[in-house]
């Protein structure tokens, strides 16, 4: 029976993750397989690899030929190049304790440069988080410029329509006040008028009242003269 290391898909839409198998060739990409051996995550940065790596060159050694992304990853973990010092073991070219040093002198190097990223990664990660704040900080500061010119602009209309105001009602007062003197002069005019008129009538009615009495008197006297005096010729 032909074998292949291959993935087989898992998790949700957009958030995949992947089973390392092997399975039968001729068994669908997600259907039955024959042992698990690992998994594969792609979503982190860097990628999540779990394998295990004995079982891999089992399965190697045995014939499972595995896919391009497979080949890619136990390239990445280590199992192609621990193949191959095997092989290098079993030629006689050196012995499995120098292959074993090898393959651990690769696998610390290899350690050192995934941290090595991932440090790499979480410092441009703080700087963008950094650069983000502080362009979020300039937005907000910009548009707190906007807002306090736009008040202090308000601010500066309310306090003219205010002067306006002031002065209007100012110069109303002023108005009513001239108004006032006006008609207190008019009416001391008018007083005065009247006391004149009415001492204008008090001398005609005494005039009158004088001629009516001179006419009275000189009636009496006719009166007293006796009615039957002779003409003296």
């Amino acid at each position: 029976m032909a074998t292949k290391i291959r993935l087989a898909r898992h998790g949700r839409k957009s958030r995949p993750f992947y089973h390392v198998v092997v399975a039968d060739s001729r068994a669908p990409r997600d259907g039955r397989y024959i042992e698990r051996i690992g998994s594969y995550n792609p979503i982190t940065d860097p990628a999540t690899i779990d394998l295990n790596v004995d079982r891999a060159l089992y399965w190697l050694s045995v014939g499972a030929q595995p896919t391009d992304t497979a080949r890619r990853i136990l390239a990445y973990e280590g199992v192609l190049l621990k193949k191959h010092l095997l092989t290098g073991v079993k030629k006689g070219a050196f012995d499995e304790a120098t292959a074993n040093e090898k393959f651990e002198a690769w696998k610390r190097e290899k350690i050192a440069k995934i941290q090595a990223k991932i440090t790499r990664l979480a410092n441009e990660s703080d700087s963008r988080h950094k650069a983000r704040m502080e362009a979020e900080t300039r937005i907000k500061e910009a548009k707190a410029e906007v807002v306090a010119k736009k008040q202090a602009a308000i601010a500066a209309e309310k306090a003219r329509l205010a002067a306006e105001a002031r002065a209007e009602v100012e110069a109303a007062a002023t108005e009513v006040v001239e108004a006032a003197g006006t008609v207190e002069a008019a009416g001391s005019a008018e007083v005065t008028a009247v006391i004149e008129v009415t001492a204008g009538s008090a001398e005609v009615t005494a005039a009158i009242e004088v001629t009516a009495g001179s006419a009275e008197a000189t009636a009496a006297a006719g009166a007293t003269e006796p009615a039957g005096t002779p003409v003296t010729e």
